[in-house]
């Protein structure tokens, strides 16, 4: 199947099938070149669309990793493996930077998006940007880190002194998250995302029918999906939650579950 054939298949359009060229297009630089190739950072949902399209190209999981710079990254890369190279021994494609700044000052995750894009660096350049009292770390691609070691002075009005650090010294945000314990009656999607986000069921139905509910980062519109645990739901304007537990059938019928409620 030709990259164009693989992609109308997967019904892509706009932006996403634009990534997904790209990511097949490093595919094939590897079998041609014999050498490794990485992506951009790519979101989950595109990770998850690109999983996708690399098995039905028939490109076995064993050919490449991803990669975000430390564990549980949300943005990461992937990095394609020749066969004569293992995954524990390919040099990483990203590089971790520090952006220091005053204790008493407060610039947000925003600030720094912006400040990078003012700088004309695009997005997908970029990975996680973790905030912390006194410093920004960021996980980005070799092809701009020396730019920015070299250049980037300033996120808004607080002034910025970066370095580079190792991946082992990056500040790490613990994730937020709130327990919630609840019945459903069943474990369809609508169910379980009416408990998640607070909404009365007819309304979560509506949502996922509208094309705004993401499960296990791949749009999904059938209210009548069957969830399992570990299961992730995610909607635009609503938050995510993790389907942490489920439980027994309670007295009157219902499911017993817990989410894990993203904050």
């Amino acid at each position: 199947m030709d990259k164009g054939a693989l992609l109308d298949r997967l019904g892509l359009a706009g932006e996403d099938r634009l990534v997904l060229a790209k990511v097949l297009d490093k595919a094939e630089q590897v079998e041609n070149r014999n050498i490794p190739a990485a992506t951009d950072f790519l979101s989950p949902q595109q990770r998850a669309q690109a999983q996708d399209c690399l098995r039905l190209a028939g490109i076995p999981e064993t050919a490449y990793v991803f990669q975000g710079g430390y564990e549980g990254a949300e943005r990461q890369v992937i990095l394609f493996l020749p066969d004569w190279l293992e995954a524990e021994n390919a040099e990483s494609p990203i590089r971790c930077l520090r952006a220091a700044f005053r204790e008493d000052e407060t610039p947000t995750h925003r600030d720094f998006l912006g400040s990078l894009m003012g700088m004309g660096i695009v997005r997908e350049k970029v990975g996680d940007i973790l905030v912390a009292g006194g410093s920004a770390d960021l996980l980005v691609l070799e092809s701009v880190a020396d730019f920015l070691l070299q250049s980037w002075t300033s996120a808004g009005r607080t002034r910025l002194s970066v370095t580079a650090i190792e991946p082992g010294n990056l500040h790490i945000p613990a994730v937020r998250r709130k327990e919630v314990r609840d019945t459903v009656s069943s474990l369809r999607l609508d169910a379980v995302a009416a408990s998640g986000f607070r909404l009365a069921r007819g309304k979560a139905a509506a949502l996922i029918e509208s094309g705004r509910v993401q499960l296990n980062w791949r749009e999904c519109v059938k209210p009548d999906k069957l969830l399992e645990a570990g299961d992730v739901v995610s909607a635009r304007g609503y938050g995510k939650f993790e389907l942490a537990e489920v439980g027994g059938l309670t007295r009157k019928g219902r499911i017993s579950i817990v989410l894990q409620v993203y904050v």
